[in-house]
């Protein structure tokens, strides 16, 4: 018997992979996505994503779409609360396991299965220790295509915020940048993959620069 699981979503490549590699495994069925949203700015938080993205994201990949508002500013003790809550109500409807696009952070991962404990819900990482180096080609081969929203001009050049990330850009991040920007360099936008029914059109919008970082502002192609 498949395992009742939530994926946890951030509307980037990483949890799209993960999605999908939980999607070919026999031992996990997925019935769902949940995402932490601004309630302030309506957005995913690091990402700067729109939710009404999210939303067209998950009926495409034809899941449902779980919004956890957060306020802004959120202090730790109000994260926990809203999310203590919503784990609560998972469990109740029976859900088993929570997958997460981690890939080698060992803090994050530990954080994450130390809020699971004792919860009856299993934290899972189905592509933790994939290499970095080799990830993205594995992705562009498959089909997945991303943008790049959010990233640190301290790291990575301003000029890719809205670009697509693909072997081209690769090439051109600067050295020592991971290649899956797992350290903070840059987040993304999933547009189109395997794990989707139909390609997002999407346009870029105005590029900010807010906090420290520069936000590439992704719009629907007919908004």
């Amino acid at each position: 018997m498949k395992r009742k699981t939530l994926m946890s979503w951030s509307s980037g490549k990483d949890s799209a992979w993960a999605l999908y590699a939980l999607q070919q495994s026999q031992e996990f069925d997925v019935v769902g996505l949940f995402t932490t949203v601004n309630e302030a700015f309506d957005r995913v938080a690091m990402h700067g994503v729109r939710a009404e993205l999210l939303r067209q994201q998950a009926e495409s990949i034809g899941l449902p779409l779980e919004v956890i508002s957060i306020p802004y500013p959120c202090s730790n003790a109000q994260y926990a609360e809203r999310m203590a809550a919503f784990v609560k109500n998972a469990k109740d409807r029976g859900i088993e396991c929570f997958g997460f696009g981690d890939l080698f952070l060992e803090d994050v991962r530990n954080y994450r299965e130390e809020k699971l404990k004792d919860t009856g819900i299993e934290a899972v990482f189905p592509i933790w220790g994939t290499s970095t180096a080799t990830l993205p080609g594995e992705m562009f081969r498959t089909g997945l295509r991303t943008l790049i929203t959010c990233l640190d001009p301290e790291k990575v050049p301003e000029a890719f915020a809205g670009r697509e990330l693909d072997e081209a850009l690769l090439a051109a991040l600067p050295e020592g940048t991971d290649p899956c920007g797992e350290n903070g360099e840059f987040h993304s936008f999933v547009f189109d993959g395997p794990m989707f029914r139909k390609k997002l059109e999407i346009r870029i919008g105005e590029i900010v620069k807010r906090d420290g970082f520069v936000f590439a502002d992704l719009l629907l192609e007919n908004s």
